[in-house]
């Protein structure tokens, strides 16, 4: 099956580019992925994306944006690309039970939270414990809260956290933080942070009440556990972008994120990619939906410029 145009993600990137291309009447296939509605879907209160100033629930707006692609004729299918050749136009994406053909390919597979992977983790994951400081922080104004990690995700986060917790505790599995020289000791002379090594959170209470009341943590070294009163759990232990069938086709950067140029091209010509798939740097909704946009407009501009040739 070929379309003009395939948008392999669904979340603000995805979903923004979807609105652009099926604007510009390319008709777009949208595969909504392994997250649909991408991280949005899986946070409840969104307070920083423009136009909603009550807020807005993360799945609510996603699924805003997927109903406007869709009124102006972009598709939608439950489907995950788990193959793509891209030596040669037009490209091939496969998925479990499909193959579709594409002349133009916008990669808005977005970036995964590495999580702790604790049960009570994924049923707490916007209840209380967060991936994201700076969407989340503003909820625990004058509360108490851990972040978990050692390298410089979890300092900003620790940072940030400082301009609203009363107290953050970072907990960290070694005995000496592995961010970098200025990160760490920024760290250490914010008064509001406490550190808390060789140290890992056994578990998050209390899913059964839909929200963080304590955590419970051991040492790795003496294997003395204990239960702490908490408000909020951080989990700052980076993100992993979702590349990897991308490896050797296009070029990455070492943390695995796509290399862009000129806007929103990769090195492959007709491909391009928009959001946290290759912005490790600010990876938020307002920021993917804006290189979403851009994205669609240079696919479209791109396939203007073959038609002519």
């Amino acid at each position: 099956m070929a379309h003009k145009v395939i948008i392999l993600g669904s979340g603000c990137a995805g979903s923004t580019a979807a609105i652009y291309a099926a604007r510009a009447n390319l008709e777009p296939l949208v595969f909504e992925g392994h997250e649909p509605g991408g991280q949005l879907g899986l946070t409840t209160a969104v307070e920083n994306y423009p136009g909603f100033p009550e807020g807005v629930q993360g799945p609510e707006l996603m699924e805003l944006m997927k109903k406007q692609a869709q009124r102006f004729g972009a598709t939608y299918v439950m489907e995950s690309a788990t193959e793509v050749d891209l030596s040669r136009r037009p490209f091939t994406v496969k998925t479990g039970k499909n193959a579709y053909e594409t002349p133009a390919l916008i990669v808005a597979s977005g970036a995964s939270a590495k999580l702790l992977g604790l049960e009570s983790e994924r049923k707490l994951i916007g209840r209380g414990v967060s991936t994201c400081a700076t969407c989340d922080g503003y909820f625990f104004r004058g509360k108490e809260v851990i972040v978990v990690g050692g390298g410089d995700t979890a300092m900003e986060e620790a940072l940030f956290l400082t301009k609203f917790a009363t107290k953050v505790t970072v907990v960290h599995r070694r005995d000496q933080l592995r961010a970098s020289k200025i990160m760490a000791e920024r760290g250490r002379q914010n008064e509001k942070i406490a550190f808390l090594w060789d140290t890992v959170v056994t578990d998050i209470l209390d899913p059964a009440k839909n929200t963080v009341e304590a955590v419970k943590f051991k040492n790795v070294k003496t294997g003395k556990e204990e239960t702490k009163k908490i408000d909020g759990v951080f989990i700052g232990i980076g993100h992993e972008p979702n590349t990897k069938i991308f490896a050797g086709q296009l070029e990455l950067n070492p943390q695995g994120y796509i290399l862009v140029k000129n806007g929103s091209q990769t090195s492959v010509e007709g491909v391009f990619a928009a959001g946290d798939v290759h912005d490790h740097v600010y990876r938020q909704a307002v920021t993917a939906a804006g290189a979403g946009c851009r994205a669609a407009i240079d696919a479209e501009r791109w396939l203007e410029a073959q038609a002519h040739k």
